[in-house]
C-alpha cells in the first residue's frame, strides 16, 4: 500500500532526526546510512525515496540540528536576561559537556563541518546567523554592530570552551575551562544594559 503524504513526511522527519542525533554523536564519517536508516527503523533501500544521497541527508540533518539550537535559544531569550543568562550557563555546565547525543551540532560536528558541501556549511551559518541575533538582544553595547561582535564573541567562546573541554583528557581542568568561561560571559552579560537594549526588549 502507498504511503500517504503525511505519512511520508513523518518517515522523512523520523530520519532526519535519527540523523542529526547520529552525527553529533558519531561525527559524519563514523555515522553510515545502514546505521541511522536502522535506527529510524527503516532499511537502507528505504533511504534513497526520501534523499539522493548521504550528503543531502547531511546538509539537511544539519539544519535541523540547528534548527533545535535556535529555537532554544529563541525561548530563553524570550524570558527575559535571567532566562538568557541561565541558558547561557546550562550550556558551559558539566551536563551539556558529558551530553553527547544532543546539544550544539558546531561542538560536535565542527572539525567535520569545515570540509562539508556548500549547502551542509550554509546550514550552520544561517543557524549561526540566527544566534548573534538572538544573543545581541541581551548583549551591553551602544549600537547594534558592537552588540552583535559581543554576542560573536559570545558565542565563539562559548562553543570553545564546550568543544575544549571534551577534548581535554584532565578532568579538572575540563571543569575549569567552563567554569571560567562562564563566569567570565555571566559577568559581561549582567553589566548594565545599554540604553539600544532596553529599547529592543520593550519595543
Amino acid at each position: 500500500m502507498k504511503k500517504s503524504k503525511a505519512e511520508a513526511a513523518e518517515t522523512r522527519k523520523r530520519i532526519l532526526e535519527v540523523a542529526a542525533q547520529t552525527f553529533r554523536s558519531k561525527g559524519i564519517t563514523a555515522a553510515g546510512v545502514a546505521e541511522i536508516m536502522a535506527g529510524a527503523g527503516l532499511t537502507v533501500g528505504a533511504f534513497y525515496r526520501h534523499f539522493t544521497s548521504k550528503e543531502q541527508l547531511i546538509a539537511e540533518a544539519c539544519a535541523t540540528s540547528m534548527d533545535v539550537l535556535v529555537e532554544s535559544a529563541e525561548a530563553a531569550a524570550g524570558g527575559g536576561q535571567a532566562s538568557f543568562l541561565k541558558h547561557l550557563e546550562d550550556f558551559l555546565s558539566a551536563e551539556y559537556r558529558d551530553d553527547t547525543l544532543g546539544g550544539c551540532p558546531l561542538v560536535a560536528m565542527g572539525s567535520e563541518l569545515v570540509r562539508a558541501d556548500t549547502q551542509t556549511r550554509r546550514a550552520a551559518s544561517q543557524g549561526f546567523e540566527q544566534l548573534i541575533d538572538i544573543v545581541a538582544r541581551w548583549t551591553p553595547a551602544d549600537d547594534l554592530a558592537s552588540a552583535r561582535d559581543e554576542a560573536m564573541f559570545t558565542l565563539s567562546a562559548m562553543i570553545g570552551a564546550v568543544t575544549m573541554s571534551r577534548i581535554l583528557d584532565n578532568p579538572e581542568l575540563s571543569d575549569r575551562v567552563l567554569n571560567v568561561t562562564r563566569q567570565r560571559l555571566t559577568n559581561q552579560s549582567t553589566r548594565p544594559q545599554s540604553k539600544r537594549a532596553k529599547s529592543t526588549v520593550t519595543s
